[in-house]
């Protein structure tokens, strides 16, 4: 049985693991230095992972990455939380440091991989797996495969507009989902971390409305059977989900009869590094690079 390096790489956090089969055997993560760039982010790996490689001879090795990347290429195109990495050759760097074969992501889309391989969507497809976190996208999971569109942009539902004429996104929109409903503009916007605007039943009430209006986009475009919700927002628990039913059950079309599933990420802060674990396996049938 091999072992697999799993890394999670997000506009927060560092995650870096080691698989033996399916179970986590090393783990350790690193708050993201932005202002590092993507010399931090190699350097932190390597000395994370240097030693991890050696010990178990780990020849694979799967990666989410925080923001869009070209899956036929296997090149990051860019990260929407921290500059340097535009049309960058992360894999070739991962070789030269570390001596491993890898394969990477967006981290959505690997987080749709660890939930329906490992957690809450187990036997089942369509799922579609969303993060609300830093940013919030999204990964559909179908019974072929994950869904990259055209040019490996599907899923970015952050960036669908949920208020029209809401406030300013980083991306120059107004109203994104994102804006309204990521951890990073709730602390800019209330001056409290999420996990404090959480114990308001109020304050849920009305953060559920713009959440609920994606879902449903989500659901009226790909009626998944379930919506997997990951990220440091989902560790709210039924503080967060129980209103969000009950708002989505307002907003859901009267004559849509398809499955309105919501739930937590079952494997929590550890979705992406299973889903990279998945990613590993699945590329080494063919080979990765």
């Amino acid at each position: 049985m091999q072992h697999v390096l799993a890394i999670d790489i997000g506009g927060t956090k560092l995650a870096v693991g080691v698989f033996h089969g399916a179970k986590l055997i090393e783990r350790q993560v690193s708050k993201t230095d932005r202002e590092g760039g993507p010399a931090w982010m190699l350097n932190q790996i390597e000395a994370i992972a240097g030693n991890w490689v050696k010990k178990y001879s780990i020849q694979s090795c799967g990666i989410g990455f925080g923001g869009p990347v070209d899956v036929l290429s296997q090149r990051v195109i860019c990260s929407t939380q921290v500059p340097g990495w535009n049309d960058f050759d992360l894999i070739a760097e991962l070789r030269s440091r570390l001596g491993v074969s890898a394969v990477m992501d967006r981290d959505t889309l690997v987080g749709a991989l660890g939930e329906g391989n490992y957690g809450a969507g187990i036997g089942i497809r369509p799922i579609f797996y969303m993060t609300i976190s830093t940013g919030i996208g999204g990964g559909l999971l179908t019974e072929h495969g994950l869904y990259h569109g055209a040019d490996s942009f599907a899923g970015e539902i952050g960036h669908h507009t949920v208020v029209p004429d809401g406030p300013e996104c980083f991306c120059g929109a107004r109203g994104c989902m994102e804006r309204l409903c990521s951890g990073l503009w709730l602390e800019r916007d209330f001056g409290r971390p999420a996990s404090e605007l959480f114990q308001d039943p109020a304050f849920v009430a009305s953060y559920v409305k713009p959440l609920a209006r994606g879902l449903k986009t989500c659901i009226m475009m790909f009626n998944p059977v379930r919506i997997v919700i990951g990220g440091g927002i989902s560790q709210a628990g039924d503080r967060l989900f129980h209103p969000l039913r009950q708002e989505m059950g307002r907003q859901i079309t009267p004559w849509f009869k398809g499955h309105v599933d919501v739930v937590p990420a079952k494997l929590g802060a550890d979705t992406i590094l299973y889903g990279a674990l998945a990613l590993a396996l699945e590329s080494s049938l063919v080979g990765c690079r």
